[in-house]
């Protein structure tokens, strides 16, 4: 990865501040791992950056791909619906910029396998 390539990671947003504290902790372990790369989060709604201003300055710095990762559990009603729109114009706006989107989150059987061994934990004997 080089700094002229970005993770973005895409959460809905809430009005409380505390609700994505998870999604920071998310982006800091996702930056560790690509050093050469920029980890940024967005939101759909409710909280800042949103999407479109990340992907503006991502593209203002010069960056020429970025990845959009909704941090979603299921391709629900924004998945399918609010974000492809979002895409588009950020396309039209950035026709330079290499731009992807991938499955939610909760597409990944990896992500789903690590969430079904948190919650059975959750009935073993505690140490």
């Amino acid at each position: 990865m080089t700094d002229k390539e970005a993770l973005v990671l895409f959460a809905h947003g809430a009005r409380d501040p505390r609700w994505a504290e998870p999604f920071k902790k998310l982006q800091a372990i996702a930056q560790q791992q690509l050093p050469g790369a920029s980890v940024a989060l967005a939101f759909l709604e409710l909280m800042e950056p949103r999407l479109p201003d990340t992907v503006d300055r991502l593209a203002a710095a010069g960056c020429e791909r970025v990845s959009v990762v909704p941090v979603f559990l299921g391709q629900g009603g924004h998945v399918l619906r609010d974000l492809p729109p979002l895409i588009d114009e950020l396309r039209a706006r950035h026709p330079q910029l290499q731009l992807s989107v991938a499955s939610a989150v909760g597409e990944s059987s990896a992500v789903l396998d690590a969430i079904a061994a948190y919650c059975v934990s959750s009935l073993l004997p505690q140490s």
